[in-house]
């Protein structure tokens, strides 16, 4: 499933287009994605301006004018495990760097949803195994919807510092790396960016998550430099363009190539790359997931 650095990957390729243009035309070829898609979907989209496209964790948010509804409402976007947007035509969306391309699903049989904009493009929805989803949700009650009332703060923006995350891991017993996957500490994170970030600290991944918060509820110097190493993994993954892992790609057709920088995610039995450790990267199985890392220098 796409994390947050593939999804702000996508949002950034879509907003250009998308953005201040009036939906001309909605289409939803069939009833449901995951979810049974919102009623009268298409002809409450159908008139109506996007105004804004954002993101909250793993979630594009297409911010609505009123409309003919008379009440501003955002569509709620999640990608599910192979969902991918494409425009059409060619919108002249600049290409992410590297050599990593792949073609794009076409097939008109998993081409679920479609959008035709003021300017002549078309941005159309391709899920084939519709695990994503679609959401109608008023503006004003979007914070408060059950998606997202319980969702913690943005990796990247104010509300995540050391603080704030040692507020979370206050006596919790669970291990560090199942604590950081809970979208009630921080929004967006997932297997891979996990993985990536305590390597990078020089965290186990089953060293208990209070270990990083002192008696006095403080956070030690272990938090603090996960909270920075966070920012540095996500910032370099978006820069790069995500990672290419399974089905996603970005809006262009162009595959991200963060993978290629992966330092302990997929690398199991590989010399570890942290500066002066010579351990080798292991693979252990945590609540169903893999998690690489190495023992030698991650504590």
């Amino acid at each position: 499933m796409p994390e947050l650095p593939e999804v702000e990957t996508v949002r950034r390729g879509l907003a250009p287009v998308m953005e201040d243009r009036r939906i001309l035309a909605a289409v939803a070829r069939r009833p449901d994605l995951r979810w049974p898609l919102p009623e009268r979907f298409a002809e409450r989209l159908t008139g109506r301006r996007i105004l804004r496209l954002g993101r909250r964790a793993k979630y594009l948010l297409a911010d609505l004018d009123a409309g003919a509804e008379g009440t501003p409402e955002v569509l709620v976007m999640h990608l599910g495990m192979s969902g991918s947007f494409r425009i059409e035509p060619d919108a002249g969306i600049p290409q992410t760097p590297g050599d990593f391309v792949m073609a794009r699903s076409k097939a008109a049989a998993h081409d679920h949803v479609a959008f035709r904009l003021e300017g002549g493009v078309e941005v159309i929805y391709n899920d084939p195994r519709r695990f994503g989803a679609m959401l109608l949700v008023p503006r004003a009650a979007l914070d408060e919807h059950p998606l997202f009332r319980d969702i913690g703060p943005e990796p990247l923006g104010g509300g995540f510092d050391a603080q704030s995350l040692a507020r979370e891991l206050a006596g919790r017993r669970a291990p560090l790396k199942a604590a950081l996957l809970d979208q009630k500490v921080v929004a967006g994170l997932g297997n891979i960016y996990v993985c990536e970030a305590l390597h990078r600290a020089g965290l186990s991944p089953e060293r208990p998550a209070a270990s990083l918060v002192t008696a006095a509820g403080k956070p030690t110097a272990a938090a603090r430099r996960l909270v920075e190493t966070i920012r540095l993994v996500l910032e370099e993954a978006i820069a790069a363009g995500g990672s290419t892992l399974r089905d996603h790609a970005q809006v262009d057709g162009t595959l991200g190539y963060f993978q290629h920088t992966f330092r302990a995610y997929d690398r199991e039995g590989e010399a570890c790359l942290n500066p002066g450790c010579r351990g080798t990267i292991a693979r252990l199985v945590q609540s169903g997931r893999s998690t690489f890392y190495c023992a030698a220098c991650q504590r």
